[in-house]
Formats: structure tokens, sequence, C-alpha cells
């Protein structure tokens, strides 16, 4: 019965291949021994009200696992071509995440990707769920790709900072949530892709519908937060590659949340600048970013509104081919302004502290083959004054008056390209 089964699929893929110019099957195999550590310290001390105050050091949450996709996501995909002549050609690609650790998911869903697309001399028009056009910027000009321990803090912080407004949907257990954030992804978007002719110019428009029902009069609107027009997105990328130097900057703004009748909206808007150039003996990266969390008031309120947040951060990177392998590092900080002031009415008030990190990572990749990869990474976050960011695993520990400080990792592992 199995047998049979098996030889029904094959026919069927081979029915599907041989109605397209093209169908491929790919995918990535990513497993390693991963461990984490964040470290929680009682930054308190005995005071003239509190003169016996006894200070408890410090905490730590740590956690070994076999992870997936510490150098590569894990992914299992399809994609194909039909030549349509005269220069069009149609496409489609699906991409499904996959945790080959413990089996959970499969291809349960298309999260990573599922797109349609038509390209001519015009360039390429493409729907559905695509990567976001700020987020390329994050990945290619991060030495780590934004994978394991050494992902860099810039788009750990950044893909926080825009989760969408409101408690998030419960997860569904083997099933990735897409409806928590479009920072990396976002879903129900058209794209516009420039052809790639054009002398070493490339970009890209997008644009994700927010599926929101529109109500005439406004006043039929259910009262329900996030409602209206949070999930819209629009943004764009555009940049210039020939030979050693690659540089884009990008723009995106996402509604995050919104709310009717109390007259608000909120949104997230980012500006990214990246740059790579490939020396030969090494090539270096850096990446800047700035995001701005908005609350937009259609009436604003007496005594002022919510202060907008700022986000900012770089990247610096390396990597530095040796035989086989590659060596690669990166330094990335970010700073949290929530542009709160002191107390104008205490004369002895200060505004707080902005929050900041650093995180320093290095590793190693070494190629068995074009497919096969060992690799080795670790690294290290310092967080100040609040900021809570880790390089993975288990949050810190925040209650009992303990203040968020290092958190440190590894990533020991083997990729198996398809």
């Amino acid at each position: 019965m199995k047998k049979s089964l098996v030889a029904l699929a094959a026919l069927a893929v081979a029915g599907v291949a041989s109605a397209q110019s093209s169908v491929t099957l790919f995918g990535v195999v990513d497993a390693s021994i991963s461990g984490y550590s964040s470290t929680s310290r009682d930054l308190n001390g005995a005071t003239f009200l509190n003169p016996f105050y006894v200070n408890q050091g410090s905490v730590k949450a740590s956690r070994r696992e076999l992870a997936n996709s510490g150098y590569n996501s894990s992914r299992l995909g399809f994609r194909g071509t039909e030549d349509l002549g005269g220069g069009l050609a149609a496409s489609f690609w699906l991409e499904a995440p996959i945790t080959n650790d413990d089996g959970q998911q499969g291809v349960s869903t298309f999260a990573r990707r599922s797109t349609v697309s038509l390209s001519g001399g015009f360039g390429e028009l493409r729907l559905g769920r695509d990567y976001s056009a700020t987020f390329w910027n994050d990945t290619v000009f991060d030495p780590f790709g934004t994978n394991g321990v050494g992902t860099n803090l810039v788009f750990t912080a950044s893909s926080a900072f825009a989760n969408f407004a409101g408690a998030a949907p419960a997860p569904v257990i083997g099933i990735t949530n897409v409806s928590t954030s479009n920072y990396t992804r976002t879903s129900n978007s058209i794209g516009y892709f420039l052809p790639p002719n054009l002398g070493g110019f490339y970009g890209q428009l997008q644009y994700s519908f927010s599926e929101k029902t529109k109500y005439s009069p406004g006043t039929a609107t259910p009262d329900a937060a996030n409602n209206s027009r949070a999930g819209r997105y629009i943004g764009g990328r555009f940049g210039y590659a020939n030979g050693p130097l690659d540089i884009a900057a990008a723009y995106g703004s996402s509604t995050v949340g919104d709310q009717f009748y109390v007259g608000t909206t909120n949104k997230v808007n980012t500006f990214n600048l990246g740059a790579s150039y490939d020396f030969g003996p090494v090539k270096l990266f850096g990446e800047v970013s700035r995001s701005k969390n908005k609350l937009d008031y259609e009436t604003e309120p007496f005594l002022g509104g919510r202060p907008d947040v700022d986000l900012t951060g770089y990247l610096l990177g390396v990597t530095v081919p040796v035989g086989a392998g590659l060596i690669r590092a990166s330094y990335s900080a970010v700073k949290y302004d929530d542009n709160v002031a002191a107390d104008p009415f205490n004369p002895f008030a200060v505004a707080p502290a902005d929050r900041k990190a650093n995180k320093l990572a290095i590793g190693y990749v070494h190629n068995l083959s074009k497919r096969t990869a060992l690799y080795a990474t670790i690294a290290r976050v310092s967080n100040k004054n609040g900021a809570a960011l880790t390089v993975g695993g288990p949050s810190f520990v925040t209650t009992g008056g303990f203040t968020p400080k290092t958190s440190t990792g590894y990533d020991f592992g083997i990729r198996h390209a398809f």
C-alpha cells in the first residue's frame, strides 16, 4: 500500500513538471546543538530609607537544546516558471518553514513565502506573502544572515519593536503564526520589482492590504481595537550592486494598531541603509537603521498624547575566507529613546536613561561541499538601563528586583541544502 502511494505521488509530481517549463523542489535542513544563558542582576543597595537592604547578586536562566536554523533557515519549497512567449513568464514560489529538530512543523503552511508573479521586460509583478522591503537590508548586510545566536541586534530589536498592538492571536502548535508582525514578511502584498538589466540598479515597491472591513457611515464600525487599519504596509527598497559593491536604502511604514472611536492610529516607520564591499581577502558589511513607533491622534489629548518612541541601531560586520571555510564576525548596537522628559515640577528629577544594548558575535563555517557545511557561532549581548535583548532562548528574570544584563549563546551545527 505504501509503495503504491509513493508511486502515485511520483506520477503526480511528474505530471505537474510536464505542464510547466520548470518545477523545482528545494530546501534546507539545518540542525545545531545550541545553548543560551540570560543573566539578571540586582542593582539595588542599601539606602537611607532601607539601610539594611542585602543585595541579591545575580540570577541566571539557561537552556541547552537541539535547535534548527542556526546557519540557514530550515525550509521546504516548490518553485516553478512557465515561459509564456514574447519575453513573458509566469512563476510561483511556495516555501514552508520546517522544524527538523522535532518534526513538529512541516508543510503545514507556506509562511516563509507564497507568491505568484508575472515578469518580463517591464520587471516583475508579485502577489502574495513575501519578505518586506525593509527586512532585506537587515539580512543581506549581516554576516550571519539573521540566523542563529549571531543575528544582529538591529533585526532583533526592530522586529520586536514592530509587533502589532494588542494581544497576539493564540498560537497553534506546529503552525507558524503570521499575524503578529509584518516586519520580516508581509501577507496580502502586491510587489513590483525593477527588471535586472539596469546596469546594477535594482529596486522594489510593496503594498500590503490590511484586509479590514470599512464601514459607511464610520459610526457603524464595531467598537473593537485594531479592526480598521492594522496590518497595512507600504514600503520600497532601491540599491546598486556592481562588482564588489552593494548598497541599498529602504523605507517602510507599517500600521500596527488602531482604535476607531478613540481616534488613534499606531504606526512603525523604518528607514535603513546597508552596504557591503568585497575586497577579496575580506568582505565588509555595514548598516544603519532608525525606526519610529508613532501614535497619531485625530484629536490631540489636552495633556498631550503618548510621545513617539525611537529605535536607532547600527551594524558592522566582516567575513574572511579561509580555505574551504569562512570566518564571520559582527558588532551591532541599538538604543531606544522614549522621548520622556524629566518632571518639570520636581527640581531634582532627571529624565530616564535611554535603554541600550550591544552585541558581539563570531563564527566559523566549514564547507564540506557546495551543499553541506559545518558551523560554529558564539555571541554575547550586553544590556543597559533596562534593555532586555537576548541571543535567543529563555527570557530574563525581571521579578524580585532583578534587571536584565547579559545574554550569551552558542550554535554548533550542520546545514545541508538541496
